[in-house]
């Protein structure tokens, strides 16, 4: 790995190297979260000593999500499941005027509604254990979790803001804005710089991060891994 590189440019191995180190599975050349957690992996550099030790710490029906700087070539030991770009983007989303709902802090009680909500809403992999990467805030409706924005990789002093949806009957209130605002302005008072991750081709998603004051810092490559046996 390239130590001139910019932390954000490999975010999964800073992460697993740095702030959530305790998290990592792995060793020198390939490390991942638990996958009960969630699937991103990372390599040291695409070497087949490095793919090798990749594979090793999957079974047959793990995936491996990769965030990469330059597209991956994998050996024929491993099956491309997903092959796409995402911008990553990077800023303090501007506070909303008015709150229009009261957020809530959720936790492991909550975490089958945050599954139920992803489920529908399909922001990224989501699991019963993800909400033990960092902070996750929601709005509830009458007792149903209707939105919510938290917390997920932390490469060096930098805070990856994730699962920001909203449930289809009740978008168009602000409460995506109000979320991401919300988290910003925790992760920014521990000193840390909120970023994130989005499909280059979800422009509506950009529109709404770009309004918020957020700016792309550059396009990574999203490649999806699963082992050819």
């Amino acid at each position: 790995m390239n130590k001139s590189m910019h932390p954000l440019d490999h975010p999964v191995w800073n992460a697993l190297t740095s702030s959530q180190q305790a998290l990592a599975e792995g060793g020198t050349l390939a490390r991942r979260y638990p996958p009960e957690i969630a699937p991103f992996a990372a390599m040291t550099d695409m070497s087949p000593q490095s793919f090798a030790a990749l594979r090793a710490l999957m079974t047959a029906s793990d995936q491996a999500v990769l965030f990469t700087p330059e597209p991956v070539t994998a050996p024929a030991e491993f099956k491309v499941l997903l092959a796409k770009t995402g911008e990553q983007m990077i800023g303090t989303p501007a506070e909303t005027a008015g709150r229009t709902a009261d957020i809530v802090t959720l936790g492991p009680d909550d975490a089958p509604a945050m599954v139920e909500l992803t489920k529908l809403t399909k922001p990224g992999p989501f699991t019963l254990r993800t909400h033990e990467l960092g902070t996750f805030l929601g709005i509830r409706i009458d007792g149903e979790l209707v939105a919510m924005a938290g917390e997920r990789m932390k490469p060096a002093n930098y805070t990856e803001i994730t699962a920001v949806c909203v449930h289809p009957a009740h978008r168009g209130r602000g409460y995506a804005q109000t979320l991401l605002g919300a988290v910003a302005r925790q992760i920014s008072a521990r000193g840390e710089i909120p970023f994130l991750h989005v499909f280059s081709d979800n422009d509506s998603a950009i529109a709404l991060y770009r309004r918020q004051g957020m700016e792309i810092r550059r396009r990574l490559c999203v490649t999806v891994l699963g082992r050819t046996d």
